[in-house]
């Protein structure tokens, strides 16, 4: 072999190890920037047509939350006090409505979600017979789509919680005609022993108005079901 045949196989081979330590490279420098960016905004990152994606985090040394989002097409970051707000101003750097936690009602008033979701089914939120309750709602209540169906944000008084959702979907039933049997209780197996106003109030009061919808489909008056509470409870004569 002559020398220029060495030369040439010393170069070969030290090209060979220089791709071999460059790739090596570049496989780190990509694995770096994917575990960078996975702690940073999560696993399950945004692709285009999923809709938007907010992740919070809160930095331990500010004391301040990072929101970032990510729609597919462009990502945002915004920094803020609160979780709810730093994602609030991320919503809506995209264009959509962000949310806030709403200040306490002010005493003897109660907060709460009424939607019309008949057992056995509806026309959703165009059915004409929202027509006249949406051009003259409750007074404090304002009529919202409410995972397409027709609900009302309310707050109005009230003794009580139940009080003040008893009186609302009297008056609604009466002026319109609807039996809102629904505060948006998704799972109503769930419970919180949190009093009269709480989160366990809208359990017991979601399944109240489920029976008064669903018992006279079967044959059984508000009176049947009354005499049924008092005589369970052990309140009969009360």
């Amino acid at each position: 072999m002559s020398e220029c045949d060495r030369d040439r196989d010393r170069v070969a081979a030290a090209l060979e190890g220089f791709f071999e330590v460059a790739q090596s490279w570049e496989f780190e420098l990509t694995l770096s920037l994917c575990l960078l960016e996975r702690d940073v905004v999560g696993p399950g990152w945004r692709r285009p047509g999923t809709g938007l994606a907010v992740r919070v985090r809160r930095d331990e040394r500010s004391g301040l939350w990072d929101a970032v989002g990510d729609d597919g097409r462009a990502r945002l970051r915004e920094t803020a006090e609160t979780a709810d707000e730093a994602a609030a101003l991320v919503q809506e750097a995209f264009g959509v409505q962000g949310w806030r936690p709403q200040p306490p009602p002010p005493p003897g008033w109660h907060r709460f979600t009424l939607i019309h979701s008949p057992v056995d089914g509806g026309s959703g939120t165009g059915d004409p017979r929202y027509e006249a309750v949406r051009a003259q709602p409750p007074r404090g209540c304002v009529p919202d789509d409410v995972g397409g169906r027709f609900g009302l944000r309310c707050e109005r008084p009230g003794g009580r919680l139940l009080d003040a959702v008893a009186e609302t979907c009297a008056e609604i039933r009466r002026e319109h005609g609807l039996l809102m049997a629904d505060l948006g209780v998704e799972k109503v197996g769930e419970w919180s022993a949190d009093g009269t106003d709480g989160w366990g109030a809208e359990v017991v009061g979601q399944l109240l108005l489920m029976a008064a919808e669903r018992g006279p489909k079967l044959g059984y008056s508000v009176a049947d079901m009354a005499r049924l509470l008092r005589t369970a409870g052990g309140a009969e004569g009360a």
